[in-house]
């Protein structure tokens, strides 16, 4: 059925074109206000080094060495290596 002069059909799609437009540009600034600020998969840590863990000191490498070593992750060659070169990073 027609309703007027056959253009009733027409308010329902622009309609939908503009809420789908206005969520788009909610999205759209949400993403960027979270690349800018560093939020979850932010761009602030892309290509960077991550900062080393709180609290992990030489004391812990060496522990963490030791369990490496333990499990045979590594050689006896490969542990000295090492241990020597955390000495020296100890001094």
């Amino acid at each position: 059925m027609m309703w007027g002069n056959g253009m009733g059909g027409g308010m329902g799609w622009g309609l939908l074109f503009w809420l789908l437009l206005i969520v788009g540009l909610v999205v759209l600034v949400f993403v960027l206000v979270k690349a800018f600020t560093g939020g979850p998969g932010g761009g602030t840590r892309q290509g960077g080094t991550a900062p080393p863990p709180t609290g992990a000191g030489p004391r812990r490498s060496r522990e963490i060495l030791e369990e490496r070593y333990a499990r045979g992750e590594i050689s006896t060659e490969e542990y000295r290596e090492r241990l020597r070169t955390l000495e020296e990073g100890e001094r």
